[in-house]
């Protein structure tokens, strides 16, 4: 099972409980994940990051392609699917518009296509003017979970000092 990031797993780790400056093995753990095939993400998410110019958009640049995956022209057959998929539900057109150019549509057909588990902190609602990434995931038969789910399914430890 690998696991694909959405650019809310990046940012609110930052921001919230997993700061770069006070918990480096988080990151380290995303890296070797990354290096190991286990986890990563894609370009639209690491332009996401790019543009907030700071430390964690300096720490996306230096993982590079190793955790952020270009979208490959193969893909076309999963975005056919996700955007039908979105088209035929009651979402406002603004709302199927503003998905079809976000990275969140990217995520969901590269989750498709690499049979990834999609990382998310959103959660499912059931509004008609925002495409949350949870409904597209039960639309499409596609597993998604939270960070901390992912996070205790692979047994990822951050301890100080000598391990028990």
């Amino acid at each position: 099972m690998s696991y694909l990031l959405d650019a809310n797993v990046f940012m609110a780790a930052k921001n919230l409980h997993y700061g770069l400056d006070f918990c480096p093995a988080f990151w380290d753990w995303l890296a070797h994940q990354g290096h190991m095939g286990m986890v990563c993400s894609i370009d639209k998410v690491a332009d996401e990051i790019q543009a907030g110019q700071d430390e964690l958009s300096d720490w996306a640049k230096d993982r590079g392609q190793a955790l952020f995956r270009r979208t490959p022209p193969t893909l076309l057959p999963q975005f056919a699917q996700v955007s039908e998929w979105v088209s035929c539900q009651n979402y406002s057109p603004a709302a199927i518009n503003t998905f079809l150019q976000v990275a969140d549509y990217y995520l969901v057909a590269h989750a498709i296509a690499g049979e990834h588990v999609l990382v998310t902190h959103e959660t499912p609602a059931n509004s008609l003017s925002r495409i949350k990434i949870p409904n597209v995931c039960l639309g499409l038969d596609v597993r998604f979970m939270t960070p901390y789910q992912m996070l205790r399914t692979e047994k990822a430890r951050f301890v100080l000092g000598k391990t028990a």
